[in-house]
């Protein structure tokens, strides 16, 4: 639950449009919930203006299945990341009404709570290559989720240099850009060299042997020239979202 939807329901309280056992229903379990296995932090997206975010990749099944249930009945977005196809199909047979995203293998449920934000401006998500979708899509949703707008660009690497140059329009109108990108992880600089706004680099996994696992883009972010450059975590789509949302958030 947000500033924004706790202002609003005290008011519906204080007009008797919502009695107070509604009110309390409502706030039960804030502002933390615990279950046999995991402590949910329902008063997160008041503190930090981010929701609480299940991170999917080394829960089972029924263990997102089990914290989805406990969060679904608040009034607030709940999301997962890293949730895989095989887990998803489970999940969305015992819980109805959740949307999954399967190229960035993101589970959403109560997206009718989404909470538009007052916005600089639009993020831009843009990615190297094909490849590397799958962590662009994890920062697109993200960002669209928490109440941003959100465009996309894809599949406009280094190794096509007029790809990305054909786009200055589209990069110039963007408050925020994420630049997804593996390899070398040149991409990030190039765009920075043509903005005045800020670049988030995600450096991804994807590359030959030397690329040691998106090391070397990291690396290569971490020292990039251009300024205005922030470098997330290797395939961190979700970090990097967060990041623009906070951005551009007036």
């Amino acid at each position: 639950m947000n500033e924004s939807q706790i202002r609003k329901l005290l008011e519906n309280v204080r007009e008797g449009s919502i009695d107070i056992a509604e009110a309390v229903k409502q706030l039960k379990g804030w502002p933390s919930e615990t279950t046999d296995f995991a402590c949910l932090d329902h008063q997160r997206a008041l503190r930090t203006g981010f929701p609480e975010v299940v991170y999917g990749e080394d829960k089972s099944a029924e263990q997102i299945g089990l914290i989805f249930d406990a969060m679904l009945d608040k009034p607030s977005l709940v999301m997962a990341t890293r949730v895989s196809p095989e887990k998803a199909e489970k999940i969305c047979n015992k819980i109805k009404g959740l949307t999954y995203h399967e190229t960035a293998g993101m589970l959403i449920g109560n997206i009718e709570k989404k909470v538009d934000q007052e916005c600089r401006g639009t993020i831009l998500v843009i990615s190297a290559g094909t490849s590397d979708m799958a962590v662009a899509e994890e920062a697109f949703f993200t960002a669209r989720y928490l109440g941003h707008p959100v465009d996309k660009l894809y599949d406009v690497g280094v190794a096509g240099l007029h790809r990305v140059m054909s786009q200055r329009e589209a990069l110039s109108s963007a408050a925020v850009l994420i630049v997804v990108a593996g390899m070398e992880g040149a991409l990030p600089s190039v765009v920075a060299g043509l903005v005045d706004k800020p670049v988030i680099a995600v450096p991804t996994s994807v590359g030959y042997g030397a690329s040691f696992g998106g090391i070397t883009a990291l690396l290569g972010m971490l020292n990039s020239c251009a300024p205005g450059v922030a470098t997330v975590n290797i395939d961190n789509g979700f970090g990097a979202g967060c990041m623009a949302a906070a951005i551009n958030r007036q």
